[in-house]
């Protein structure tokens, strides 16, 4: 005790375990016999306080509702995005079904301009066609007029002596010829570019129904793609479906080949129309300048009423020259025969080399120098044998042309005495233009040409 009259004590640190506690106020032997108890039924391991026990209790109970709430927010976050996505692929189906509405409007709006423009051209072939077949028959009408001229002057080839002479007659039946000549020249060059034009616009013809057709398969497949839905059986996942596939091009380019091919027919058909003047306007003038030049004819002859027969001797000398002449050439075309013969056995042998040739096997069958060499060995042969045959086809055609003429000569020396009546004859033979001309006025049979324009019709509708 203390002077105050106050108990002072010792106050000790509670232990943490309970069991020292416990034993603490017991007697030495005591606690030593009851902690050998206690130590013999406890389990082994570390303890906790019940401090402990509660910390870790509103621990768990903390982990616990941060977890709810991260849950709750993913959970909101979940449906929002779900909500947004819905939103999202409802506008993308719409936005990509009204793309293909408008583009499939495009489709169709070009399509019907190819189709107006295809029908356009159709058009303008049936009426440059027409046109080219006009000019046809105006170039078949001056073989009548080029035939009967040139009988005229064999006729007068009958004079002799001095009697050969250049009369106003012969001036102009040869200006006839040369104004037929140069007619035939001009509706030849018309019937030509006519031929040419529709040509090329069969080819703009060809451009504008491949377009259409690639127009018409493309609105099918896009109008197909427009009615697929969510629901539609036949839709399923695609390998890659995004990608690029090969010859793909921009919508720019997609318009610009449509127009090109537009524009390109109506230059054609322009160009067309403008054929099409031309040609009127040159059988216009074609039939007035034969018409013009008949009249002078006519009026030559008229006035020439005699004629003076070629002298004997020379027609004699001009028989021989000719004979000697188809003499030389007879003999040139047998040598020519010879030649093309000859050269058949040296083709025979560079085809049987090559052809031999071709069987070496493996990597010996070599396009080396020998191959090379035989096949220009080869084109060289056949150069030659076509050479040999076009110049022995001239040469033919040169004698028979020779041979007439030989023969209208012998015949023309057995008329040469009267002059008189070759300028009546010459006189009776060019009337036939007249009536030529009065017999083309009366109805006859047409041929049609086989399909002018050669091109398919595409069904349009």
């Amino acid at each position: 005790m203390s002077g105050h009259g106050h108990v002072s004590r010792c106050v000790a640190p509670l232990p943490r375990d309970p069991l020292t506690v416990f034993t603490a106020g017991l007697n030495t032997s005591e606690s030593i016999s009851f902690a050998n108890m206690a130590t013999l039924s406890s389990k082994p391991g570390l303890r906790y306080s019940v401090s402990d026990w509660a910390t870790n209790n509103t621990q768990i109970s903390h982990t616990a509702e941060n977890k709810r709430n991260i849950s709750h927010e993913i959970r909101q976050e979940g449906r929002a995005l779900r909500n947004e996505t819905t939103s999202k692929t409802n506008w993308d189906e719409y936005d990509s079904s009204r793309r293909l509405s408008d583009r499939i409007i495009d489709v169709a709006r070009w399509k019907e301009n190819l189709k107006a423009c295809a029908q356009q051209v159709d058009a303008e072939m049936d009426a440059l066609t027409l046109s080219k077949e006009e000019t046809e028959r105006a170039l078949a009408a001056t073989v009548l007029p080029l035939e009967v001229t040139a009988e005229c002057l064999n006729h007068r080839e009958g004079r002799r002596n001095k009697e050969l002479v250049s009369d106003p007659v012969e001036a102009e039946l040869k200006k006839e010829v040369e104004v037929i000549d140069g007619a035939q020249r001009f509706l030849q060059q018309c019937i030509d570019q006519a031929f040419e034009q529709l040509c090329r616009l069969q080819v703009a013809r060809q451009q504008l129904t491949i377009d259409l057709q690639d127009k018409i398969e493309a609105l099918d497949v896009d109008m197909s793609c427009l009615s697929l839905t969510i629901q539609s059986p036949e839709i399923s996942l695609k390998p890659n479906p995004t990608r690029v596939p090969p010859g793909s091009t921009t919508p720019q380019q997609w318009e610009q080949f449509s127009r090109y091919n537009i524009n390109r027919a109506k230059e054609e058909m322009q160009a067309s129309v403008q054929i099409r003047e031309i040609n009127s306007i040159t059988r216009a003038q074609v039939q007035n300048d034969l018409e013009a030049q008949k009249m002078a004819v006519e009026f030559a002859l008229r006035k020439r009423t005699h004629h003076e027969e070629q002298a004997y001797h020379e027609m004699q000398w001009q028989l021989k020259i000719t004979q000697e002449e188809i003499a030389d050439l007879e003999k040139d075309i047998c040598g020519l025969e010879e030649d093309m013969q000859a050269k058949t056995a040296p083709l025979k042998l560079v085809h049987t080399r090559l052809e031999n040739r071709i069987k070496r096997p493996g990597m010996d069958l070599c396009r080396d120098e020998v191959q090379f060499g035989l096949v220009d060995e080869a084109k060289q042969l056949e150069a030659t044998i076509l050479a040999l045959k076009q110049k022995l086809a001239q040469a033919q055609h040169s004698l028979q042309s020779l041979k007439q003429h030989e023969a209208q000569m012998i015949e023309e020396l057995s008329r040469k005495q009267d002059a008189l009546s070759l300028e009546q004859r010459s006189s009776q033979t060019h009337q036939h233009l007249t009536l030529g001309v009065q017999t083309e006025g009366l109805p006859s049979a047409v041929v049609p040409l086989t399909n002018s324009s050669g091109r398919h019709k595409l069904d349009l509708a």
